[in-house]
């Protein structure tokens, strides 16, 4: 681990790539790093066992232990507070942020076990749902999220925060909707596609074998290529006057039937 002297400027360029990184997905992609602010994120980060370029941190925050020993950071830069509420985008993040290296995961990757539960997403578009989602995925002990045709950046410094970090300790694969759907059916993993049309409700659908819940997007749900390669199409009942709930609601309301239909337990 490397540390220089504080940095007390807002121009300094390590502050200004940081910026950079939470700002412009392209630096993101470019530099395969992304951004984690927060001490109990990093924690979380590290203990998953990502790869930590640059700490930045500013007094009196103290450092997580293993960045202090020296053994999961490549170098740790003390800013002065100004520049760290600068740095910030969040004003509650106790003066710790990080520029960690991007995972690259694909399907094959994965491990299935022998029951796998596996959420896959179609075209997802805001980064809080897909945070969100992968919140619940873990909370319900899935095995993976696939995010198939993703029009969001996976590493999205709103994905990071909504997942609390989920992110870190869920396996997440960008794939096409072409290679998933071959993916599963030669895993023989059920698909279960959330729709309103010539759907059953999703209490009376099994879950206990090999199941891959697949969401679209709340504007225009899942493309025909889904509905045609589904095992089953499931619908979550509306009561009220809207038809539809925010993607990442249906997603925890599906998984926990999952869950409930496993007999799984603390």
């Amino acid at each position: 681990m490397e540390t220089e002297n504080i940095i007390t400027s807002a121009q300094n360029p390590k502050v200004k790539r940081l910026l950079a990184l939470q700002q412009k997905s392209l630096e993101r992609r470019e530099a395969g790093l992304f951004v984690v602010e927060g001490r109990r994120e990093l924690e979380r980060c590290l203990a998953a066992g990502f790869e930590v370029e640059t700490v930045f941190w500013s007094r009196p925050t103290p450092l997580p232990l293993p960045v202090r020993e020296g053994s999961r950071c490549h170098q740790v830069i003390e800013v002065s507070p100004k520049v760290y509420e600068r740095m910030a985008y969040r004003g509650s993040t106790e003066g710790v942020i990080a520029e960690v290296r991007t995972r690259q995961l694909r399907l094959e990757d994965i491990e299935l076990g022998s029951s796998p539960l596996l959420v896959v997403l179609e075209s997802v578009e805001k980064p809080g749902n897909l945070g969100a989602i992968l919140r619940s995925a873990d909370a319900a002990g899935a095995t993976a999220v696939v995010v198939c045709d993703p029009l969001t950046d996976l590493y999205n410094p709103n994905v990071v925060r909504a997942s609390t970090g989920a992110v870190f300790s869920m396996p997440m694969v960008a794939c096409t909707s072409e290679e998933c759907i071959r993916f599963l059916k030669e895993h023989d993993i059920s698909i279960l596609t959330a729709q309103l049309q010539d759907s059953e409700l999703y209490y009376d659908t099994d879950m206990r074998g090999p199941t891959a819940i697949v969401m679209g997007t709340e504007a225009t749900g899942l493309t025909q290529q889904w509905r045609r390669a589904a095992s089953a199409h499931i619908r979550i009942p509306m009561l009220g006057i809207t038809d539809s709930l925010n993607v990442s609601v249906s997603a925890a309301i599906l998984l926990f039937e999952a869950v409930r239909q496993r007999g799984n337990r603390e």
